[in-house]
């Protein structure tokens, strides 16, 4: 009898030496008592929800709900590619929208590489467009991003003063990398395919049960100021409806252990950076104002950092030079819509590299960067533009 062979992955020992780093500031009080209470007063709702949301998409993606909507998506489009890509962007949007830049990246992103298969066209631009999408469309509300429920509080009370500063730029994020998508690719966009026959999910009581918790989910995430409380709520009736149809559907995986604690850590070290002054310099040297150099300046700089260092440690080390929403709307603006270059940038990017290879999708690093820097670039000084108009 053979004997299975545990290996711990490269990132996982990564993850564990931030979390024990930062372990040791929070215990020998580098990150004072104080400052560690009110982060963890911060963070406990923002990875709560992170938790739930995950627990909600992972179960909805068992109850085969991803794939028949993918599988009415093929059918609405009626052989025609164009009108399929359209509706593939809509599925990537609503899904990074509502349910977070990881969710399209983990689970839509094989749905719809499988789609494009299924129709025997080429995947790439589909692949493409699911992490180009799931980065810029998670501008739009506080639950689309990690970074926006940091800042949301600061931007205004409630979801509404987030999304009258967001709603514009999120615009500019959707339309201007898939326009480049469907220049580039339009070859393939413009073609047509056969449609497939339909398919049925296994369990049809189970599909309609957590089809309706999204849809009662979805609306409460735009008009609900603590957003851990419906998705919490949500993940527990889905939890409640798989013990009952499936039981062996539940299990640990569901919750991005390794995700949350990247997360945590880095929150405790940027905290600690701040409460010893090592980050002071960047107040000092970054001009705060709300004009139109200013903005692009803070969307810029929060772009590259994003690039070179990952769009989260980013945001946090560059939040206190945001004086005000405004600026605040343009650094998002910088760390969502910006990290389309290189593949660390944002964890959704990774997690979309895993799903697609795994599918049989080669991707170039040396051309994703370069195409990247061609959709960033504009789409980042446009964001901040409109940004600029809309907030006068």
């Amino acid at each position: 009898m053979g004997t299975r062979e545990w290996r711990i992955g490269a990132g996982t020992w990564v993850v564990g030496g931030l979390v024990v780093l930062a372990l040791v500031l929070v215990l020998t009080e580098y990150l004072p008592q104080s400052d560690a209470d009110a982060l963890g007063q911060r963070i406990a709702p923002v990875l709560g929800f992170v938790v739930a949301i995950s627990v909600v998409a992972e179960l909805a993606r068992d109850a085969a709900v991803f794939d028949v909507v993918s599988q009415r998506l093929a059918r609405w489009g009626r052989g025609r590619v164009l009108l399929l890509w359209a509706l593939v962007v809509v599925l990537a949007v609503v899904s990074t929208v509502f349910l977070s830049l990881d969710t399209t990246a983990v689970i839509v992103t094989p749905v719809v590489i499988v789609l494009a298969q299924s129709v025997g066209v080429s995947p790439l631009p589909f692949a493409l467009a699911t992490v180009w999408l799931a980065n810029t469309a998670s501008l739009a509300l506080p639950v689309s991003n990690l970074t926006n429920l940091l800042a949301a509080p600061a931007i205004g009370d409630g979801p509404a003063a987030f999304i009258a500063l967001s709603w514009a730029p999120t615009l500019v994020g959707i339309l201007v990398p898939i326009v480049i998508l469907t220049v580039v690719h339009r070859r393939t966009v413009f073609a047509a395919y056969e449609t497939p026959p339909p398919r049925r999910p296994a369990d049809p009581m189970l599909f309609w049960s957590a089809a309706g918790i999204l849809v009662v989910l979805m609306p409460l995430l735009v008009v609900t100021h603590d957003v851990w409380i419906p998705a919490t709520a949500a993940a527990l009736a889905l939890i409640v409806v798989f013990a009952v149809r499936r039981r062996r559907a539940l299990r640990l995986a569901l919750v991005p252990w390794q995700a949350i604690a990247l997360a945590a850590s880095l929150f405790v070290l940027v905290e600690a950076a701040h409460a010893q002054g090592l980050l002071d310099f960047l107040t000092a040297q970054i001009a705060n104002g709300d004009s139109p150099g200013d903005l692009f300046r803070l969307a810029a700089l929060g772009a590259v950092s994003a690039n070179a260092i990952n769009n989260l440690p980013a945001y946090l080390v560059l939040e206190p030079v945001a004086a005000d929403s405004v600026a605040l709307m343009a650094l998002l603006i910088g760390v969502n819509l910006g990290p389309l270059i290189t593949p660390w940038a944002s964890l959704a990017t990774l997690l979309w590299h895993h799903r697609i290879t795994a599918l049989g999708v080669t991707i170039r690093w040396r051309g994703y960067m370069l195409w990247g820097v061609v959709a960033a670039v504009p789409t980042v000084l446009v964001a901040v533009l409109v940004l600029f108009l809309v907030s006068g």
